[in-house]
This record gives structure tokens, C-alpha cells and sequence, in this order.
């Protein structure tokens, strides 16, 4: 989180503390910027930041958390250590089906395939495991439309420049523009509708063929 602070004080507010589609009930608005907890035990007792991965000292981070509104007085139990993702040059050895080029029937997914983020990670494992299954059926690898945001991120993932190459999440970059001139929001309902049009008429084939 301290690394994106350093690029500009107003990008985590487009990163984990977005607060899109998030209304305070004090307000009625939707806030400036907003921290999530994830419930982390059944009890409801453990609560983690989301999106605060952090390399600061324990005594900056409790400064930092205490700092939170509504978080002044919260105990922590468990301080951030950052961790290294492992992930292969995705663009130098794997296809857009997720199989690796120079090991046919091998396919790869989530954060060692390079993509970031939980959804992302379940998608190009839901991709993975379908090819590796149509393999065995003697059937060939699928790849979703590029138009959908599983398909943009796999395209991505092959096609990307291999010397400069990070893990990707998804985001509306990935996905072919539309034509025309419209407002933000207007363009990005209508990719979403386009994409997931495209996507469940290519699923709706997959599944029949």
C-alpha cells in the first residue's frame, strides 16, 4: 500500500480504497475513499484490511490502522509481511488456452499464470480445467472472446511484452475499445453487456460442442 502512496496520494483511492458502490449510511453519499475488512473466523472476532499488503515496521502500521476512523482502539493480533508471488513469464510460455508452449497437456492458472486477484485466479483456473478436460476427451483448447474479460486477460497473458512482463488483473485496458463517443460510465455498461454477451454465447457453444 506504501508503494502506491508513493506514485500519488490520490492512487489508493483508485485502488483498494475505491469506494465504488459503497453508500454511507451517515450520508447517504458515496464516501471519498473506503477501507474493507474481511471477516477472517466464524466468531466474527478477526478482521483483515483488504488490499493492504505492506512492508512498513509493526509500530508504523499501528499508527497507520489506528489512524482509520472507526479502527482507533482495534487490536492487532496479526501485522502485515509482505510476500513474494512467484509467477512465470507468461508471455514467453503460455498460449492464450493457459497450456504451456513447449509442455503440450500442461496447463497453468492463477498467480503463477501472472494474473493477480482472487476472481482472476478462479477464472483461469475455471479455463485451465476445462482445456485440460476437453485434452482428455480428445477434444481441442478453447479461449474465450477477447470482448470478455476472462478472454482480454488470457490474450494478455500470451501476448504481452515478455521483457517488461508483471502480473495483470482485470481491468477495462485488457478489453477492445467501442466506437463512438460516450460517458465513462455509459462506455464501460456497455462493454460489460457486450462482454458477457460474447462470453455466454461462446460458453453456450463450448457447452453443446
Amino acid at each position: 500500500i506504501e508503494e502506491l502512496a508513493r506514485r500519488g496520494y490520490l492512487t489508493p483511492v483508485f485502488g483498494p480504497l475505491r469506494p465504488v458502490g459503497i453508500i454511507d449510511p451517515r450520508t447517504g453519499k458515496e464516501p471519498f475513499a473506503v477501507v474493507q475488512l474481511r471477516q477472517e473466523d466464524r466468531e466474527g472476532r478477526l478482521w483483515s484490511l483488504v488490499g493492504f499488503q505492506t512492508g512498513l515496521k509493526w509500530p508504523d502500521q499501528k499508527k497507520v490502522v489506528q489512524t482509520i476512523p472507526g479502527l482507533e482502539n482495534a487490536e492487532i493480533v496479526r501485522y502485515g509481511v509482505m510476500h513474494r508471488n512467484t509467477y512465470l513469464n507468461a508471455p514467453k510460455l503460455i498460449r492464450e488456452t493457459l497450456e504451456l508452449r513447449d509442455v503440450p497437456g500442461v496447463f497453468v492458472a492463477g498467480v503463477l499464470a501472472g494474473v493477480e486477484g482472487y476472481i482472476e485466479s478462479a477464472a483461469t483456473g475455471f479455463l485451465a480445467g476445462l482445456n485440460a478436460g476437453r485434452m482428455a476427451l480428445g477434444l481441442p483448447p478453447v479461449v474465450p472472446p477477447p470482448e470478455s474479460m476472462l478472454g482480454a486477460l488470457v490474450r494478455f497473458l500470451a501476448t504481452a511484452e515478455p521483457e517488461n512482463f508483471q502480473p495483470m488483473s482485470a481491468n477495462w485496458g485488457l478489453v477492445p475499445p467501442l466506437e463512438g463517443k460516450m460517458d465513462k460510465r455509459a462506455k464501460r455498461e456497455a462493454m460489460f453487456r457486450r462482454g458477457l454477451s460474447a462470453f455466454q454465447a461462446w460458453f453456450s457453444e463450448v457447452w453443446q460442442g
